[in-house]
């Protein structure tokens, strides 16, 4: 059967989501159960927000934000550190082939909206805005 090309680079598949978002589930359910034997890890309140899955299934990459953007380095050290132990227990309530090897960044989804906030604040933009309905007006 031919590999599905579009799913490379392209939007992920139904099962790299339906993948992803479980791993995502389970992930948060342990960090917030503070199930790792770490005390600095259970010691933070870190929320995942997406975990993406590549094509072929064996890499999933958790994207975290620790509670307030605080201690960002030391959140991604520590789930670095416990990685075996949360990519166990991860497995254990799986059924996949192989058990996905896990990888933390920093989510900068809250960071990108705060910005596209500020540029729509911005007088320049405001005024663009503003003059855009007349341009239409003026053109039907």
């Amino acid at each position: 059967m031919a590999k599905n090309k579009t799913h490379g680079g392209g939007a992920p598949s139904q099962r790299q989501l339906r993948v992803g978002e479980l791993i995502r589930r389970i992930l948060s359910d342990l960090l917030a159960r503070g199930d790792v034997h770490d005390p600095a890890l259970n010691g933070m309140s870190i929320t995942v927000g997406e975990v993406r899955m590549s094509t072929d299934l064996k890499i999933a990459t958790a994207y975290i934000m620790p509670l307030g953007g605080e201690n960002r380095a030391e959140a991604i050290d520590a789930l670095k550190r416990n990685k075996g132990e949360l990519r166990r227990a991860i497995t254990k309530d799986m059924t996949l082939k192989y058990a996905p090897d896990l990888r933390f960044l920093i989510d900068d989804t809250f960071d990108r909206m705060d910005e596209t906030r500020r540029l729509f604040a911005t007088e320049k933009v405001q005024r663009d805005i503003a003059a855009r309905p007349e341009e239409d007006d003026a053109a039907e």
